[in-house]
């Protein structure tokens, strides 16, 4: 069973102005592969966003952000993630956007990021929680062999 940390990204949300409906379906979505150890509310602001991710780094395998992937001013979580990861991992990013492509153009839209620092894969997810699910349901069979691998696991990658 992995460990997840959930980081929901809204200035709205973090002044409870807007319902999160997406944290939540990040969490659904887990159910029987993860265990949510850690779940918060932020305001788009990108030193807050860097310091809570890197707080969750090491206590959990996955940190999954929501929300703050698009091209508003506002919207900082792929700066905020990349100041902190040591690897990128683009094909997770870049999956997410081929598929969300075939349900709309609006998914090149889409800054998300993926990488790892120390032995945490932190993955970037859209703020909508329709796309969450259409993002999750992308790459949530391939989070466990990336966790294993962080870990060290020296097994062929090959099915």
């Amino acid at each position: 069973m992995l460990t997840v940390a959930v980081l929901t990204l809204s200035d709205k949300g973090s002044k409870g102005e807007r319902e999160d409906l997406s944290g939540p379906a990040i969490a659904e979505a887990l159910k029987g592969l993860g265990d949510v150890k850690y779940y918060d509310i932020l305001p788009d602001e990108r030193d807050m966003i860097r310091e809570r991710i890197l707080e969750y780094v090491d206590k959990v395998d996955v940190v999954i952000t929501t929300g703050g992937t698009g091209l508003s001013p506002r919207d900082v979580t792929p700066e905020a993630t990349r100041d902190i990861i040591e690897r990128e991992v683009p094909g997770i990013a870049e999956a997410m956007r081929m598929e969300g492509l075939k349900k709309t153009k609006r998914a090149m839209l889409s800054r998300a990021v993926a990488g790892v620092r120390g032995r945490t894969l932190i993955i970037n997810l859209p703020g909508s929680q329709k796309a969450v699910k259409e993002n999750l349901a992308v790459i949530i069979d391939i989070i466990p062999h990336a966790v294993e691998k962080i870990k060290g696991d020296t097994s062929e990658c090959a099915e």
